[in-house]
């Protein structure tokens, strides 16, 4: 078995890379996600290591003093980052020349040739289901037999060989926890929604949803949502909250944990018998039924993408959601006491000043206890991506998604919407949702019952205004 290394590369100060991210970039206060999908293949190859460089402040002189100690390296890499990582992979090479070294993710997953092409220094690219080819990998096959890879052989050519059949039982999939505990300092991941410290997992992969803007279920996830059996999961849970008792909280990050409502019923009710308390991602469509069955069985928070408060704009992204379905949702989280993370997408094929006035509107009046503003994104492989080369609504100077200290940036430009007017549109959203009487009594309220709240509010806030002065200062 090769001596592996599942490296999350260092990047962008602050930078938050993890697959869990579904934007990959500085955020507006400092967050990271854990790196489950190198956890998936560490958990997989026997005797590997994951580092995971940004949250652990690890800089590229750090990782390059590791390389002589490995055989294989494995980077999770993303559109924003790749530059930074391929820089990376040939650093760890010119340390040691006979490292063999490539890249998973979705970037690579959906452009392997070009990929390839960036730098003789990459190796190998691997694309959907790449928990099992880096398997093999490090068990010595021949590159050549391995389904899912794209790589170089002796003589530089670049081969890509069959696509790995998808992974129909996944309960086949090791628990990532183990992995966590023994490579990470938990403490080092945080989320500004989220109670500290927390853990998330996946119990699935996959999502029904066609959103044109969403990267993993077009890229590397797929359309069908397969997942874990419910004990497989409640046995991780039960491991992990024993391994970790100073968990206050589990995120399942499933893009829609919510897509299969009985299970989602069924894992409620034995994580209730555990007495953990947790959140997933979910649509805003969940009936209040099942709203209160997870409520009643330790659920939290629901972390929601309501995109946009505009009918048309829901449509354009084939987001498969009702304004008033949503109010409703809403409504029914806030009576039964389910704190929401409201995300909202600005930028979106459609999107006027006029739409932008009315998703402001729309979240104020929802109301929910967090929110996020992103700018679209086009990843290469999405259906927004082919919809902006096609319109000439992508230039090329903003094709990386972020600038040069890994903030985004607003990639996207209509003939009546500038990309600095939808940059500056994001400011305006946090100020107007954030500045309201009642909003700012509400989390002076939540600081006052918690001074450990308090400590953490108060450097959010720093950070929070720290970043917006930056961005302020780019749009310039």
């Amino acid at each position: 078995m090769m001596r592996t290394l599942c490296l999350q590369a260092p990047s962008f100060d602050g930078f938050d890379g993890g697959a869990g991210s579904r934007y990959q970039a500085r955020r507006e206060i400092r967050s990271y996600w854990y790196p489950t999908w190198l956890a998936q293949v560490a958990a997989v190859v026997p005797g590997s290591k994951l580092i995971d460089a940004v949250p652990h402040r690890l800089a590229l002189s750090d990782i390059v003093r590791e390389a002589p100690h490995y055989d294989l390296a494995v980077l999770h890499t993303s559109t924003p980052s790749f530059g930074s990582d391929v820089r990376v992979i040939e650093a760890l090479k010119a340390a040691n020349p006979r490292l063999k070294a490539g890249f998973v993710g979705a970037k690579v997953a959906v452009e392997p040739q070009a990929s390839l092409e960036r730098s003789p220094a990459i190796d190998f690219v691997a694309g959907n289901e790449f928990d099992f080819t880096i398997k093999e990998i490090a068990e010595g096959r021949g590159w050549n037999t391995i389904t899912g890879l794209s790589y170089r052989d002796s003589a530089g050519t670049i081969r890509h060989n069959p696509p790995r059949a998808i992974l129909e039982n996944m309960d086949e999939l090791p628990f990532v926890s183990p992995v966590y505990k023994r490579d990470l300092k938990i403490e080092n991941y945080f989320i500004g929604y989220l109670k500290h410290p927390y853990l998330s997992l996946y119990t699935g992969r996959g999502c029904k949803s066609r959103c044109t803007f969403c990267l993993w279920p077009q890229t590397v996830g797929g359309h069908r949502y397969r997942t874990r059996s419910v004990g497989n999961v409640i046995d991780e849970i039960r491991w992990a909250r024993d391994a970790f008792p100073r968990v206050k909280e589990f995120f399942f990050d499933d893009d829609t944990f919510t897509d299969d409502l009985p299970r989602t019923q069924a894992i409620a009710r034995e994580l209730g018998k555990l007495g953990v308390t947790w959140s997933c991602n979910a649509k805003a469509n969940v009936p209040r039924d099942t709203l209160r069955t997870m409520r009643d069985n330790g659920l939290r928070l629901l972390l929601v993408g309501y995109e946009s408060g505009n009918q048309q704009i829901l449509h354009n992204i084939r987001k498969g959601m009702r304004i008033d379905v949503a109010r409703r949702f809403t409504k029914d989280c806030h009576e039964l006491g389910i704190a929401i993370h409201g995300t909202f997408i600005l930028g979106l094929p459609g999107e006027s000043r006029e739409t932008i006035e009315e998703t402001i509107r729309f979240a104020t009046e929802i109301n929910p206890h967090t929110i996020q503003v992103s700018l679209a994104a086009p990843y290469p492989g999405t259906e927004l991506y082919r919809e902006a080369l096609t319109h000439g609504w992508l230039d090329a100077a903003h094709a990386e998604l972020v600038d040069a200290h890994g903030v985004q940036i607003a990639p996207l430009h209509y003939p009546h919407l500038s990309h600095t007017e939808i940059f500056e549109s994001v400011d305006d959203f946090y100020r107007r949702f954030y500045f309201r009487a009642p909003k700012i009594a509400a989390i002076v309220a939540e600081m006052v019952r918690s001074p450990e709240m308090m400590v953490r509010r108060l450097r959010e806030g720093v950070e929070f205004f720290a970043f917006l002065r930056e961005r302020r200062e780019l749009a310039r």
